[in-house]
């Protein structure tokens, strides 16, 4: 049985540690569309007009919305384990005096995830939800702009969400985190 050349390539896979550090030497520059999943730095897609408007238009949305219950986070960097450091493209944090500038968050800070999926429908399915859901991230929106709808993913397990629901109308959806917050999405697919 012949053996493939990659399968005899001996990967060096890095830590967060690691990975921040390339960061701060300029190694990986502050310009470069990056994250580390499983060890591995993935290259994140371009982002288009109409998915950086669709994030502003959220965030704009969750602030107001949650006033000081939470921290809005936009393309930052999230820490699950020793490994993973993904930029989901929002998140809700609990609140906390230094905004994280001590440390960034891990999943046991994180109330909410949103990914905005264009062209990176799959990789968010089959990489980024399952890495949320065994981190134990509790919640994760995915806004489909090809379809127009949001799928809500809730009560993460090591094999995935157990919860899942599709929007296809949008009106209004509540945070599991945060009791009593209801987010009026009615807007995001309007032109």
């Amino acid at each position: 049985m012949a053996t493939r050349a990659e399968d005899l390539i001996r990967r060096h896979r890095y830590t967060v540690e690691e990975f921040l550090r390339m960061g701060e030497a300029g190694i990986l520059r502050a310009d470069e569309r990056v994250e580390l999943i499983e060890g591995e730095i993935a290259e994140m897609a371009p982002i288009g007009s109409r998915h950086a408007g669709t994030v502003k238009q959220i965030g704009a949305i969750l602030m107001r919305t949650v006033g000081e219950g939470a921290i809005v986070s936009v393309q930052d960097p999230i820490i699950l384990g020793p490994r993973s450091a993904p930029q989901p493209d929002l998140a809700l944090l609990r609140p906390r005096a230094d905004f994280y500038k001590a440390a960034h968050p891990q999943a046991k800070d994180v109330l909410l995830v949103i990914e905005v999926a264009d062209t990176t429908q799959r990789y968010d399915r089959q990489v980024k939800l399952p890495l949320y859901a065994r981190h134990g991230v509790p919640e994760v929106w995915l806004v489909d702009l090809e379809q127009n709808a949001m799928e809500v993913f809730r009560e993460p397990s090591a094999d995935g969400y157990r919860h899942a629901e599709r929007l296809a109308d949008l009106t209004s959806v509540s945070v599991a985190g945060l009791p009593g917050v209801v987010v009026d999405l009615r807007e995001l697919f309007r032109s």
